[in-house]
């Protein structure tokens, strides 16, 4: 790993709501970045916006984070040496600098705000850590639709700083070394380097994420992703998961290296293997990834995942012991891609009811049902209730009568599960136990 004690870097939301998809992107490649430097996370809130900000999106925004994992090292919660962590609480030192820049002639009144003289002939060019060299003179700084020269206010009419200002002031006193954002303020970089050197102050490393695109190659919309990472939980994706998915969206972790940990992904971070095309946010991935990890969990782990899903369907997960319900969940070798449709995939475990209102048995023929019931009665009576056993007497039976095996095989489980598709299906019977299955199958009137 990297050591370099010295690396700060910030993630700093707006609360005016929910820790959203692309903010948690954001978040946890600044994460990464301290973390394989043994720097230092800072979490800054921006909370200048009068009107919508609010100290319950500010605790949303961070129980957020913690969800996914992103532990930082100072911020409003925890303080630090560098605080106020909230802009709200830091305005003197907005208007401090802001006077200073008064006083040497950098800026003008206009009535209550302070707006700072964007002079021309600037070479305002920056070398950002993912887009390499950008080119910027301070005479593309102009009115929209005029070649003037549109200056930058400092501090609004209303006494509050602007994004463009107060981001400088906070990054410097707080010592950010790198600031790793959005590629949507690529624009505001030059207009921030004038403020670092009207104020002589250094400026620090910048690196630019990525744009996140939908399936459609177009923005985000909400309806594509641009939501909170609470809806992610809530459909039964894991924390790992989106941690995992996250990290891929604009990294290359390696050769085929696609399912990680959070400490596999710390030492393998580097600015350097950011991407500059747009990443795309891809359902199907993230399945794939949460299918990943839910199948490295252990038995009782995956079964805390599972439960809230099964109380929600109403199903009487009390009745059950945890070994048995997590030997359950075991038994389905992986299928499932959230925690949510591994609920759903194993209700018939847990109660009869799901079943019956997925299947009536009404297409089973008189003929049929003559075989079946043959068939049913000698498989319930036998000794060795094993997966092994069952099979075996299966293939038997029908070897001796000519017959195909899933033509008993399919009934059976559509009387046991109500669904085509199950674990096998002996595996199932045993996991049920002899008599559930002989009341399932008579309900049917199959025994």
């Amino acid at each position: 790993m990297t050591e370099n004690k010295n690396v700060r870097v910030r993630f700093a939301p707006s609360p005016t709501g929910a820790l959203h998809i692309g903010g948690g992107h954001t978040a946890l490649f600044n994460w990464l970045w301290a973390r394989h430097t043994g720097g230092r996370f800072i979490l800054r809130v921006e909370d200048t916006d009068r009107v919508r900000s609010t100290k319950e999106y500010e605790e949303t925004i961070m129980s957020g984070m913690r969800w996914l994992g992103l532990d930082w090292d100072e911020g409003p919660d925890r303080g630090g040496d560098y605080g106020p962590y909230r802009q709200s609480e830091r305005l003197d030192l907005y208007r401090q600098y802001a006077r200073q820049l008064l006083d040497e002639g950098r800026a003008y009144r206009d009535g209550e705000a302070i707006v700072f003289k964007v002079e021309p002939g600037q070479d305002l060019s920056f070398d950002d850590c993912v887009y390499g060299r950008i080119e910027s003179m301070s005479d593309g700084l102009k009115e929209k639709d005029s070649e003037k020269l549109k200056d930058i206010v400092l501090i609004k009419s209303d006494g509050m700083p602007t994004y463009n200002y107060a981001v400088v002031v906070d990054d410097h006193l707080m010592a950010i070394t790198h600031v790793i954002r959005g590629e949507d303020h690529i624009s505001n970089t030059p207009k921030q380097i004038l403020i670092y050197r009207a104020l002589g102050w250094e400026t620090p490393r910048f690196a630019h994420l990525p744009m996140i695109l939908g399936k459609d190659k177009k923005k985000l919309s909400k309806r594509l992703g641009a939501t909170s990472v609470y809806e992610y939980r809530d459909l039964g994706y894991m924390p790992d998961s989106v941690f995992n998915f996250l990290a891929l969206l604009g990294w290359f972790a390696g050769d085929d290296h696609e399912i990680f940990t959070r400490q596999e992904a710390a030492d393998l971070f580097e600015l350097s293997r950011v991407t500059r095309k747009p990443a795309v946010l891809d359902v199907d991935k993230l399945n794939f990834i949460n299918q990943e990890h839910l199948k490295r969990l252990d038995p009782m782990t995956r079964l805390a995942m599972v439960r809230p899903f099964w109380e929600a369907m109403g199903l009487p997960v009390k009745e059950h012991g945890d070994e048995w319900l997590a030997e359950a969940l075991t038994l389905m070798e992986g299928r499932g891609r959230t925690a949510r449709e591994m609920a759903e995939f194993t209700d018939y475990f847990l109660s009869f009811e799901p079943v019956k209102a997925r299947w009536d048995g009404s297409a089973l023929t008189a003929d049929e049902r003559g075989l079946l019931k043959e068939f049913f009665a000698a498989m319930t009576s036998l000794s060795d209730w094993t997966p092994a056993g069952l099979e075996a007497f299966a293939r038997s039976w029908t070897a001796e009568r000519n017959v195909k095996m899933k033509d008993y095989a399919m009934p059976l489980r559509w009387a046991l599960t109500g669904m085509k598709v199950s674990p096998g299906i002996f595996d199932v019977a045993v996991h049920l136990g002899r008599d559930e299955v002989k009341r399932r199958l008579s309900h049917y009137g199959l025994i």
